[in-house]
C-alpha cells in the first residue's frame, strides 16, 4: 500500500447527530467484515442506512471505476466501493490517528496493493495532486466532509468540487455529502455557472442530504 505524508490539520470528521455503535461493510465481497471505529468524536461515518441507500442508487457503478474517499474518516466509503467491484481506491485523510484507523482498516480487509492513503487535506491534494490522478479508468469519487465546511469554508467546498468536476474522466460518479436543511442548488449552481458537463441527483436521507452527480 503507498503511504504519502503531507500537511496534518488537526480535525476530520465531525460529530453530528448519532453515530452508528460500530462500521461494517455492507455488500460485495467483503460483506458484513467489521470495520475498525475507536469511537473519536471527531469522526462522524455515514450512518449505515445512507451508505446503502447510495451504493443501491449507483448500483454497478463500482465496476471498472477508481474509487477516491475524500474526508476519509474510517476509509467505509472507499472499502465499500473495493468489495464491490471498484480496482483500486485513493484515501485522503488529513487527521494523523484518523488515517492510522484508514490504514488498519485497509490492512484488516488485506487491500494494501488497491489502496493508496494520502495523510493531507483535501483542499490541498486537490489542487497539488489531483491533475496528476490517472484518467485511464472513470472515477467514483466520495466527498463527506464535516457539516460545518459547507459554512465555515464554502468557497473551498466549493473550489474542491468544481476541480473533481472539471478533472474527471467521461462516466464518472461523485457523491456528496451534506447535512438538512443544506441548499444543495448552492453546488448545483456552482457547477452550472462553471460550465461542467453532468446531472446531479439530489436525494434526502435525515439527517443527510445526498447529491450524485454523473459526467457525460
Amino acid at each position: 500500500m503507498a503511504r504519502k505524508h503531507s500537511h496534518h490539520e488537526p480535525t476530520s470528521q465531525h460529530a453530528a447527530g448519532e453515530r452508528d455503535p460500530e462500521v461494517r461493510i455492507i455488500g460485495g465481497q467483503f460483506r458484513g467484515r467489521r470495520l475498525n471505529y475507536h469511537g473519536d468524536p471527531l469522526v462522524r461515518p455515514m450512518k449505515h442506512r445512507t451508505r446503502e441507500s447510495i451504493f443501491n442508487l449507483i448500483s454497478t457503478g463500482c465496476d471498472g471505476r477508481h474509487a477516491i474517499d475524500l474526508f476519509a474518516g474510517t476509509g467505509a466509503l472507499g472499502l465499500e466501493a473495493l468489495s464491490r467491484g471498484a480496482p483500486d481506491a485513493t484515501f485522503i485523510e488529513k487527521h494523523v490517528p484518523t488515517a492510522r484507523v484508514v490504514e488498519e482498516n485497509i490492512r484488516t480487509l488485506g487491500v494494501e496493493d488497491r489502496s493508496t492513503l494520502i495523510t493531507t487535506s483535501a483542499f490541498l491534494w486537490a489542487k497539488r495532486d489531483l491533475p496528476n490522478t490517472a484518467v485511464d479508468k472513470p472515477w467514483l469519487v466520495f466527498c463527506s466532509p464535516p457539516y460545518a465546511f459547507y459554512v465555515e469554508r464554502q468557497e473551498e467546498m466549493l473550489d474542491l468540487i468544481g476541480r473533481v468536476t472539471r478533472a474527471a474522466p467521461g462516466d464518472s460518479i461523485l457523491v456528496v455529502e451534506a447535512e438538512v436543511p443544506f441548499d444543495f442548488d448552492v453546488i448545483r449552481n456552482a457547477a452550472s455557472s462553471e460550465g461542467e458537463p453532468g446531472e446531479w441527483d439530489i436525494r434526502t436521507y435525515q439527517p443527510a442530504i445526498i447529491g450524485i452527480w454523473q459526467s457525460r
